[in-house]
């Protein structure tokens, strides 16, 4: 293979970035950045972990949430667990959220505060891997870190045409990520590949002619930008089996609980179900309902997990709220103020069709 021009993979990628970088509520534009403007830690760092397995446009208005609700790392530290829960809930993957929380607070009290500002420092934060490390090191404090989504695996592996399959190629793309990104720059350098991928070199159909890096790239050379990243066979996903049963009293208000705080959805809000889990089915039918009650069926709601399928049964009653039920009664009107993940919004919505209607 052909030595790549390292140098000017990086000015011509910079040269791209300053005219055609998306505007984002959590960047710093190269022209502020011109003029003494730094990227606030705590903004990439936030943005970054909602970003993860998550798109630009579900993010901004979570991003804009939290820095309403928490303005600095301290506020979110000092916040109510619970709250923050809540104010997660819809964005998924929620493990995420529990380990916001516990960075913030190992900023808060363990650094006064203040982020640590090199990869090595940012890993030992609870809840920060490699990536994120290497995002906050290079936009946040100008480490020349070598920064890695999906979008720059995908930008890397047309540039030097990639054919070992992921995630097995991960190593090496990690080597020529870390080939080119310069020295100076290198947080916009990792912003330009990321949008880069997002905007002109997309899966499908990604838009050669307008690339910066067009004239270096190996894959377009051969003709077949497309193949590439090269992908192992998925793996099909295995389909669980539960119940969800919606209690309703004689003022309308829902019966909800709280979810154990460690395992899937730990610490979220949810209407009483069946022992289900990503690896094991639950209960099916009213004979697993967690108390009696005049139980009817209203159909069945799936979601998609990470690593599996749900399709949970979903049933409702009417019930007195002195009946003996674990939980409280939280009225429709402010459902949506409370942690529920999108799977309990399904079904909630399903056994109330105008539960989350404004």
């Amino acid at each position: 293979m052909p030595q790549q021009p390292e140098p000017l993979v990086a000015k011509l990628l910079l040269a791209w970035y300053d005219r055609h970088h998306r505007e984002l509520p959590w960047r710093v534009s190269p022209a502020m950045r011109g003029r003494g403007l730094r990227a606030n830690p705590y903004h990439v760092w936030l943005s970054e972990v909602m970003l993860q397995q998550t798109t630009v446009q579900a993010v901004k208005p979570y991003f804009q949430k939290f820095l309403n609700l928490w303005p600095k790392v301290t506020d979110l530290a000092a916040a109510n667990t619970d709250d923050v829960m809540a104010a997660w809930a819809g964005l998924g993957y929620y493990a995420r959220a529990r380990n916001l929380k516990k960075c913030a607070e190992a900023v808060a009290t363990e650094h006064g505060g203040i982020f640590p500002d090199t990869e090595a420092g940012l890993r030992a934060l609870p809840g920060i891997g490699d990536y994120t490390a290497a995002a906050v090191a290079a936009i946040a404090f100008d480490r020349q870190a070598a920064v890695m989504d999906g979008n720059v695996e995908r930008v890397i592996s047309r540039l030097y045409a990639i054919s070992d399959p992921l995630p097995g190629a991960k190593p090496l793309m990690k080597s020529k990520v870390v080939a080119v990104t310069p020295a100076e720059r290198p947080g916009d350098f990792a912003q330009g590949m990321m949008d880069l991928g997002a905007t002109i070199c997309t899966p499908k159909r990604p838009a050669c002619a307008l690339c910066p890096l067009n004239g270096e790239c190996l894959a377009l050379r051969d003709h077949d930008p497309e193949r590439f990243p090269v992908k192992a066979a998925k793996k099909e996903k295995p389909v669980r089996l539960g119940a969800a049963f919606v209690a309703v009293d004689g003022q309308g208000r829902v019966l909800l609980r709280r979810r154990t705080a460690s395992g899937l959805l730990g610490g979220m809000t949810e209407v009483p179900t069946t022992d289900w889990t990503s690896r094991k089915d639950g209960g099916t039918d009213v004979e697993h309902a967690p108390f009696r009650a005049d139980w009817q069926p209203c159909g069945t709601v799936v979601h998609v997990f990470t690593h599996f399928e749900l399709r949970l049964s979903v049933y409702r009653a009417h019930l007195n709220a002195t009946a003996n039920a674990d939980g409280w009664w939280e009225p429709v009107e402010t459902l949506g103020e409370q942690a529920l993940p999108t799977v309990m919004k399904k079904a909630i919505t399903l056994a109330i069709p105008l539960a989350f209607q404004p």
